[in-house]
C-alpha cells in the first residue's frame, strides 16, 4: 500500500487542483498539492531506509501489481511497480526535491494569477517521473517517459503568452522526440531479441544470451533486426545504442542538448525540478536500469563514455562565459550529467547513481538560490547587472556558498571531510582512470578539465552576483530584500543534503557496503573489476580534481575580484573564441540552418503547392467552394417577384413539351 501511495498521491493532487483549482482557489491548491507531496516524500524516505539500508526486503525485488494493462499477440503487459534499491533512491530524489519545489513555489509564484494550474502541472510532472522509475516493463517506462516530456512542455511554456517561453517549450518537446524515436526502436529491438518487454524476462535471458569466454560460438546465430542481418553481439549493440539515443534526448547529452538551456524560460522552480530530480535524470536511470543489457556490449558502453566526456567538457566551456545566472547553472547541469554517463560507460554504475543522488541536492539548492536572487532584484537575471548583494541577502548568499562548495567538490583529499560533490564527482574521475575502457584516458582528461571549468564558472557566479560594487540601478538596490521563510526553509533542507549526503552514503553506493546495499539492482558482469581497482589509483589521480578545483577558484578570484578588467581584455583579445563559447559552439545556428529552415521551406512548399493549389482547389475545400459558387448563383433566382416565377414556369413547360415532342418523333 505504501508504494501505491507514493506514486498516486501526486496524481491525486493533480486531479483535485486540475479539475477544481478555480473553485477552491489558489491557496487551497497550494496546500493540497504541497501537503500530498510532503506525505509522499516522508513515505519515500521510509521505503529507502527499509529497502536499501535496513534490509527489510533484503535480496528481493518487490513487485506490486496494479492492473492488467495490455494483452496483444505476444505482448502481455501488467501495470506493476518494481521496487528495489535503485527505485528507492529515485523515490527519495524525486519526491524530496519535488516537495521542496512545491513549498518554495508558494512564495516564488505568490503574485501569479495562475497558481492552481502551475501546482497542478508540478504534481503531474512528479507523477509521470514516478511512473517511469517504478516501471516493471518498457511499455510502462515509455508511458512515464512521454508523460515527463508532456509535463515539461507545459511547465517550460507555463507563461505561454511570452514568445520565448512558447518557443523553448516547443524546442524541448521536438528535440526530445528525436531521442524518443530511438527509444521506441530500442524497445522494439529488445522485443525481437528476447520476445518480451518485461524487465524480469529480459534480464533473466540476458544472463545467458552471449557465450562466455572460451565457449563455443554456436549461440551467435544471425538475427534479422530492422532489416539488418546481425549476430547476437551486434544486435545487442544496436539495441543499446538506440536506448542510449533516448537517454541522450532526456538527459541533454551532446548533440541533443540544445533544449536544456532554453528550458530556463520557465519559472525558476521548474528549472530546479527539471534539472535536479526529474526529466534530466531519466536518461541516467534508463541506462542504469538496463545495465544487464549494456554490460553485454562493450562497444555501446564505449560510445556512452565518449558522449558523456564530450558533454561534460562542452557544457563546461559554454558555462564559462554565460551571463544569465540560470543559464550558468543550466550548463552546469548538462556538464554534471556528462560525468554520470562517463561513470555508466566505464561500468561504475553505483558511482553514477551516487552522483545523481548528491547532484539532486546541490543543484536544486543552486537553482532555488538563483530564484531567491532573482526575486530580490525584481526579476533581473543578468549577473552583469547585479553585484554587491551579499549584505542584503545574507541567508541566500550562505546557502548558495554551500551549493557552490558542493558542486565544485570542496573537501580534503583522502579524508572523509568534504561536501557532497567532493565524494561523488571525484570517485567518477578516479573510476574513469582505473577502467579498462579504450576511452579512459580521453574521458579522464576531459573530466579533469571540466572540473576546473566548473570551479571557475561557479565562483564567477558568486563573485559577479554577491561581491564588488552594485551594478543594478539605485531603485533596484533600494528594494533588494531577503526571500520569505516559505522560500528559505527549502534552502536549509537542501543545504543539509549538499553537506552530508556525500560522506554519509559513500560506503553504500560504491564502497565496502556496495553489494549489500544494491542487492542486484545494478548489474555488474564478472569481467568488471572496477569496483576493486579504482581504490588503488595513483595519488596524483586522486589529487587531480582537488587541484583542478583550486585552479578554477584562484583564476575566478583574480578575474573578478583582484583584476576585474582582465576578463574584458581577454575577451577582446580572443574575440573569435569568446564569441564561439558565448554562442554555444553555434549549435543552435547550425541546427537552424540544417533542419529548421529546411523544414519550414518544405512546409511552405507543401502549403502552396499542395494545400492551396490542390486541396483547396480540388479537394474538400475546393468542392465546398464550388458548391458555394453554384448556390450563390441559384439564390439569385429567388427574386420574390411573382412574374419571375410565372416566366420560369412557362420556360419549364416549354422545355418539357419540346422534349416530349422530340422524343416521340424519334
Amino acid at each position: 500500500m505504501i508504494y501505491k501511495a507514493i506514486v498516486f498521491l501526486p496524481l491525486i493532487g493533480f486531479l483535485i487542483v486540475g479539475l477544481f483549482g478555480r473553485s477552491i482557489g489558489s491557496k487551497a491548491s497550494e496546500y493540497v498539492t504541497s501537503g500530498l507531496m510532503i506525505i509522499a516524500a516522508v513515505l519515500s524516505w521510509i521505503v529507502f531506509f527499509n529497502v536499501a539500508i535496513a534490509h527489510g526486503e533484503a535480496g528481493e525485488v518487490i513487485k506490486v501489481p496494479v492492473l492488467r494493462w495490455i494483452q496483444s499477440g505476444g505482448i502481455d503487459v501488467e501495470w506493476a511497480f518494481r521496487v528495489d534499491t535503485l527505485t528507492a533512491i529515485m523515490f527519495v530524489v524525486v519526491n524530496s526535491v519535488s516537495t521542496l519545489v512545491h513549498i518554495y513555489s508558494i512564495g516564488y509564484m505568490h503574485h501569479d494569477p495562475h497558481r492552481p494550474r502551475f501546482f497542478a502541472y508540478l504534481s503531474l510532472f512528479t507523477f509521470a517521473m514516478l511512473m517511469l522509475i517504478t516501471s516493471d516493463n518498457l511499455a510502462q517506462m515509455f508511458f512515464g517517459w512521454e508523460g515527463v516530456g508532456l509535463a515539461s512542455y507545459l511547465l517550460i511554456g507555463f507563461w505561454y503568452k511570452k514568445p520565448s517561453a512558447s518557443a523553448a517549450a516547443m524546442k524541448a518537446f521536438i528535440v526530445n522526440r528525436v531521442g524518443d524515436f530511438g527509444f521506441i526502436l530500442g524497445i522494439s529491438g529488445l522485443f525481437v531479441l528476447f520476445g518480451s518487454i518485461n524487465f524480469e524476462t529480459i534480464f533473466a535471458a540476458a544472463a545467458n544470451y552471449l557465450p562466455k569466454e572460451g565457449a563455443a560460438d554456436a549461440t551467435q546465430a544471425v538475427i534479422n533486426i530492422f532489416g539488418m542481418h546481425l549476430d547476437k553481439a551486434q544486435a545487442v549493440t544496436v539495441v543499446c545504442l538506440l536506448l542510449f539515443m533516448g537517454a541522450m534526448g532526456k538527459s541533454a547529452q551532446f548533440l541533443l542538448h540544445t533544449w536544456l538551456p532554453d528550458a530556463m524560460e520557465g519559472p525558476t522552480p521548474v528549472s530546479a525540478l527539471i534539472h535536479a530530480a526529474t526529466m534530466v535524470t531519466a536518461g541516467v536511470f534508463l541506462v542504469a536500469r538496463m545495465s544487464p543489457i549494456f554490460e553485454l556490449s562493450p562497444n555501446a558502453l564505449l560510445f556512452v563514455t565518449i558522449i558523456g566526456a564530450i558533454t561534460a567538457f562542452f557544457a563546461a566551456t559554454v558555462g564559462l562565459v554565460q551571463n544569465d545566472i540560470k543559464r550558468v547553472i543550466a550548463y552546469s547541469t548538462c556538464s554534471q550529467l556528462g560525468y554520470m554517463f562517463v561513470a555508466l560507460g566505464v561500468g561504475a554504475y553505483g558511482a553514477a547513481i551516487f552522483h545523481l543522488f548528491t547532484h539532486a541536492f546541490f543543484k536544486a539548492l543552486l537553482f532555488l538560490c538563483a530564484g531567491s536572487v532573482i526575486h530580490a532584484v525584481d526579476g533581473e537575471q543578468d549577473m552583469r547587472h547585479m553585484g554587491g548583494l551579499r549584505p542584503h541577502i545574507k541567508i541566500t548568499f550562505a546557502m548558495m556558498m554551500i551549493g557552490t562548495f558542493a558542486i565544485t567538490g570542496v573537501g580534503i583529499p583522502f579524508t572523509p571531510i568534504g561536501f557532497a560533490g567532493f565524494f561523488s564527482k571525484d570517485v567518477i574521475i578516479e573510476a574513469t582512470y582505473a577502467s579498462h575502457s579504450p576511452a579512459s584516458g580521453f574521458a579522464f582528461t576531459l573530466l579533469v578539465i571540466a572540473a576546473m571549468f566548473t570551479s571557475f564558472y561557479s565562483w564567477r557566479l558568486i563573485f559577479l552576483t554577491f561581491f564588488g560594487k552594485p551594478r543594478a540601478s539605485h531603485d533596484v538596490m533600494h528594494h533588494v530584500h531577503e526571500s520569505p521563510s516559505v522560500m528559505l526553509v527549502p534552502l536549509y533542507i537542501l543545504a543539509i543534503g549538499a553537506v552530508v549526503a556525500g560522506f554519509v552514503f559513500e560506503g553504500m553506493f560504491y564502497g565496502e557496503e556496495y553489494m549489500e546495499f544494491w542487492k542486484g539492482a545494478l548489474f555488474t558482469s564478472e569481467h568488471n573489476e572496477l569496483l576493486a581497482e579504482f581504490h588503488h589509483v595513483p595519488v596524483w589521480v586522486g589529487l587531480s580534481p582537488f587541484v583542478a578545483m583550486l585552479i578554477g577558484f584562484v583564476t575566478a578570484w583574480y578575474f573578478y575580484i583582484k583584476s576585474p578588467e582582465t576578463p574584458k581584455r581577454l575577451a577582446a583579445s580572443q574575440r573569435v573564441l569568446y564569441e564561439f563559447l558565448l554562442n554555444k559552439w553555434y549549435f543552435d545556428e547550425l541546427y537552424d540552418f540544417l533542419f529548421v529552415r529546411s523544414a519550414k521551406a518544405l512546409g511552405r512548399f507543401l502549403w502552396k503547392k499542395g494545400d492551396i493549389a490542390v486541396i483547396d482547389a480540388y479537394g474538400p475545400n475546393g468542392v465546398a467552394a464550388r458548391v458555394v459558387d453554384v448556390t450563390n448563383r441559384v439564390v439569385k433566382l429567388q427574386s420574390g417577384y411573382l412574374y419571375h416565377y410565372a416566366f420560369a414556369m412557362m420556360i419549364g413547360i416549354a422545355a418539357l413539351v419540346t422534349w416530349m415532342m422530340l422524343g416521340s418523333s424519334m
